[in-house]
Order: C-alpha cells, then sequence, then structure tokens
C-alpha cells in the first residue's frame, strides 16, 4: 500500500480504565463518522486524574506513532470552562483534548503548536453533550472528522497557540554532589523514571558498577547499583538504569521499586556517588 492510500491514524489515551465501556463507545464513535480510520490505543490505564502522568505518557510514545489525530483525556475539570482543543503541530500531527497542560508536552516534542481552535462549539460535536462525556461527544467526534479529511479551520474557532495550558516539566538540578530528579512516573512493573537522563548522572562522575545512594524525602536512603540491565544485580536488588525513554530508572530486579521505596510522581529523590571502599 503506498503512503498516500494508508487509512488515516487516530491514536488514544486516556485515564478511563478498561472496566467501564467509555473506551469502546470512544470506537464506535470514530467507526460510525471514519470507518476507514485506524485506531491505535496508547494506553486507557493513566491514573484516575493523573495530567502529569498521562503528558508523560502521551509525549513518550508520540515518537512511535504514526502521524495523525492523537486524542488524549485526562479531563478532571470536564464541564467545567477549561477549553477543548485541537492543535495542529508539526509532523503532521493534530491533538485533540483538553487544555489543561496534558498535550503540551507532546505538541512540544512535535515541532510546538502552529495553529489551535475550541471545540466545545464545533459543527462536528454530537448532540447532546454530554456535561461529563466530551471525550464521545466533542474528542473522538472532532478526532473522526479530521481523520476523514476535514478541514481543522472548520473545528471551532482559532485561539491563540501562545494561550495554551502549558504543563512545567521539573528539570533535573545537580547539587551538593548529587542529582535531585523527580519522579516522571512508574509503571505497570513497579519501575520508578525520573525526569533526569544519564549523562546528569554522569556528570557526577557515576559509572557502571558503582553504587549509589538514592536519598528520598522522608530524610532516609538505600543503596543501588548503577548499571545496564535489571540482573547486572541480584535479585530483589535495586538498580539504576537507562530506560527504553533514555531517562534514568530505578528498579528492583524482578520485584517493584515503587513499592520498595514508596515513590510516585513527582516525588524528589537525591542520587550521589558512594565512594568507593564506604
Amino acid at each position: 500500500m503506498s503512503a498516500p492510500d494508508r487509512a488515516p491514524v487516530v491514536t488514544l489515551l486516556t485515564d478511563y480504565g478498561l472496566a467501564d465501556a467509555f473506551v469502546g463507545v470512544l470506537h464506535g464513535v470514530i467507526a460510525g463518522i471514519c470507518p476507514q480510520a485506524r485506531v491505535i490505543d496508547i494506553s486507557h490505564g493513566v491514573a484516575r486524574h493523573d495530567i502529569y502522568g498521562g503528558a508523560v505518557t502521551l509525549a513518550q510514545a508520540i515518537p512511535y506513532m504514526p502521524a495523525g489525530v492523537h486524542v488524549a483525556i485526562v479531563d478532571p475539570a470536564v464541564g467545567s470552562e477549561r477549553l477543548a482543543v485541537a492543535v495542529q503541530a508539526g509532523e503532521q500531527r493534530t491533538f485533540v483534548g483538553p487544555d489543561n497542560g496534558l498535550l503540551w508536552p507532546a505538541v512540544a516534542a512535535s515541532g510546538g503548536p502552529l495553529r489551535a481552535f475550541e471545540l466545545s462549539r464545533s459543527p462536528w460535536r454530537l448532540e447532546p453533550v454530554s456535561v461529563t462525556f466530551h471525550g464521545r461527544d466533542i474528542f473522538a467526534a472532532v478526532a473522526a472528522h479530521l481523520a476523514a479529511g476535514e478541514d481543522l479551520g472548520l473545528a471551532g474557532e482559532e485561539v491563540d497557540v501562545t494561550a495554551l495550558v502549558r504543563l512545567d516539566m521539573p528539570a533535573p538540578l545537580l547539587k551538593d554532589g548529587a542529582l535531585v530528579a523527580a519522579v516522571n512516573s512508574v509503571d505497570g512493573f513497579g519501575n520508578v523514571q525520573l525526569a533526569a537522563a544519564r549523562a546528569e548522572l554522569a556528570a557526577l562522575g557515576v559509572r557502571p558498577g558503582d553504587q549509589l545512594r538514592i536519598g528520598l524525602g522522608s530524610g532516609g536512603f538505600q543503596l543501588a547499583t548503577s548499571a545496564a540491565s535489571f540482573d547486572a544485580v541480584a535479585e530483589g536488588e535495586l538498580v539504576v538504569l537507562e530506560d527504553s525513554a533514555q531517562l534514568l530508572a530505578i528498579a528492583v530486579n524482578r520485584g517493584s521499586a515503587a513499592a520498595r521505596l514508596g515513590l510516585r510522581a513527582p516525588d524528589l529523590v537525591r542520587l550521589s556517588l558512594v565512594p568507593a571502599g564506604r
């Protein structure tokens, strides 16, 4: 199949879970408007109302998604005065969802916003619009029309892209011989991803095999080994490695670092090198 003939892509990320019919309804709305669309479920396991966690997940997944329309819904303020938006970014991507910061990191990673449109009065919305289910009545419906080839300029009223809500992502800090970094996310295995890369750790002189002190907000600490893989340490031991997003992660070989350390986003941790011989 040549590129121009490929089915349009719609991706979905929500905090809906899979126990209810919400995700299936999104698929149904899209299929009813654009039956040729290929729908990819990025995740529906974002923690309830966790805008930050959803934003991190979306931004890290987007580079591996085909160009298309990307719907993200983590919307604790649904039905309020927060804007519902469609944002055109670079790389032939359009993001659809609430304007609460959820979309921003992925938009920024896709070349930044080019145009944005407010969707609450979109001619493509389903009527009547439910106060509690904009995912069905606004976001899925608009995304399906865009996937079907409709002009984004017809989706709603254009808004200034500089007014879009931006989500501040914490930057790592080197201070007093330690790397201070926020927890980005915790995956289903209990691996704790940090908002820092290996380069920041290397700036402390840390090399593979070195022992690290993990300082926790409670004032306690635990020891871990800097390594390249989980099995570089014995089962049950802590390891600090680079994960698939090229960010630092704290893990337990065949265990849960989040449970061991009591960490969740956006907790701060301090990583410091334990001098040899100690």
